[in-house]
């Protein structure tokens, strides 16, 4: 499949950028798990033009209606990897599918998610708590490892650390990655847990989860992949470092260091705000069209 312009993720920052980029007459994709913004299942109020309180999710809705009216597509789908190709990017998604686009958005909102329950904070940093499989799967080799959230990187991490540790649970109360995926890590043997966590249990180290059925999983480490591929992770993908805090900077036109690719929304730092997410949006939005467009020439 081929593209002007690809934004990755569908809160309000993405859909107000797929909304500017398509009134520009330029092939415009977002794709993003809408599920997955800050701004579903919220209430509202402090939007300008909104009297009382709205819903998040309606707008969001809205927001990718406005998208498609203006001929943009939409996409719910996480985003497993990028790719340069000479002046195009290849976008790879859960599906397997590749669009070829000629500028991006990085409209991702925070990354590294976290789950929220009692020994996550206790144990993070070495001592058995982890949000990136990639980067700390030598430190467990030979043991047994959970993997917790239920999208597209749970599912390819669960996968990938079979390589390395002797036993993988991926534990869930949904498993809503694509079925390539599921069925990807159902073949290597990868046991799936359909429950929560409610808590990470321990000494000096993790040595157990408790599930939402009662049951106490014996382990060595927690893999939490909540959501699809993190914004950090597919930035550097394509060469474009981070902030330490996993932000990535831009200018006024909301262009990264690495042509061709602009941000917008949470991604950029705070103020984490609707009002600001759609305002840095349109800029993106306007920005990327009119890059795809000279590429075009």
């Amino acid at each position: 499949m081929e593209s002007d312009v690809v934004i990755i993720g569908a809160g309000p920052a993405g859909l107000q950028a797929g909304i500017y980029a398509a009134r520009k007459k330029v092939r415009t994709v977002v794709v993003g798990r809408m599920n997955n913004s800050a701004a579903y299942g919220i209430s509202l109020e402090n939007y300008f033009g909104f009297q009382g309180v709205q819903s998040g999710t309606d707008l969001l809705r809205n927001g990718a209606e406005q998208v498609r009216s203006f001929g943009g597509e939409v996409i719910d789908m996480n985003v497993l990897s990028l790719a340069r190709d000479g002046s195009l990017f290849s976008v790879k998604l859960e599906n397997g599918e590749v669009i070829s686009a000629k500028s991006l958005i990085f409209a991702t909102g925070i990354s590294r998610k976290k789950l929220g329950v009692p020994g996550e904070t206790v144990f993070a940093n070495g001592k058995g708590v982890s949000y990136c499989a990639v980067c700390d799967c030598n430190f467990y080799k030979g043991k047994v490892v959970a993997l917790v959230g239920g999208q597209s990187e749970a599912a390819v991490s669960a996968e990938f650390m079979t390589r390395y540790a002797s036993k993988v649970y991926w534990i869930s109360p949904e498993f809503e990655a694509d079925k390539s995926l599921i069925d990807a890590a159902d073949r290597a043997s990868v046991e799936r847990i359909q429950a929560s966590v409610t808590s990470i249990n321990g000494d000096a180290k993790v040595t157990s989860v408790t599930l939402s059925d009662g049951r106490e999983v014996s382990l060595d480490g927690v893999f939490i992949e909540l959501g699809g591929k993190s914004s950090a992770d597919l930035a550097m993908d394509i060469d474009l470092m981070p902030e330490m805090d996993d932000t990535l900077k831009i200018d006024s036109s909301g262009a990264t260091s690495v042509p061709g690719v602009f941000a917008c929304g949470d991604i950029t730092g705070r103020p984490w705000q609707v009002a600001k997410a759609v305002g840095e949006g349109a800029v993106a939005g306007l920005s990327a069209a009119d890059y795809a467009k000279k590429v075009t020439e």
